[in-house]
C-alpha cells in the first residue's frame, strides 16, 4: 500500500505552526531569564552583617594599630628614661671618683 498523497522528504517545511512553536519558546525563554536576573540580584547582595562584621574588622584593626604606636612610644621613652639615668649615673660616679664631672 502506497501513500500518495504524502510529499517527499525533501518537500517538507515546518510551516507557521512550527514558526510559532519556535516563538513561543524564545518567548518564554526571554520572561524566565529576566525574572531569574531579579531573583539573583536580590540573593547576590550582601547582607548586612557581613558589612557589620568588615567595618568592626578595621575598627579593630585600627585600635590594635594605636595600641601598637602608643605601646612604642611609651617604649622609647622609657628607653630615652634609661638612658638619660645611665648618663646620669656615670656622671654622678666620674665625680665621686675624680671630683670632676666628665662631658661625654
Amino acid at each position: 500500500m502506497i501513500v500518495l498523497a504524502s510529499p517527499a522528504a525533501s518537500q517538507v517545511v515546518p510551516g507557521i505552526l512550527g514558526f510559532l512553536v519556535v516563538a513561543g519558546m524564545g518567548l518564554a525563554l526571554f520572561f524566565l531569564l529576566r525574572s531569574m536576573n531579579k531573583q539573583l540580584n536580590k540573593v547576590a547582595r550582601e547582607p548586612r552583617w557581613r558589612e557589620e562584621a568588615k567595618e568592626a574588622q578595621q575598627d579593630q584593626a585600627q585600635q590594635d594599630q594605636a595600641q601598637q604606636d602608643q605601646a612604642q612610644q611609651d617604649q622609647a621613652q622609657q628607653d630615652q628614661a634609661e638612658r638619660d639615668q645611665a648618663q646620669r649615673d656615670r656622671a654622678q660616679r666620674d665625680y665621686s671618683q675624680n671630683g670632676t664631672a666628665q662631658q661625654g
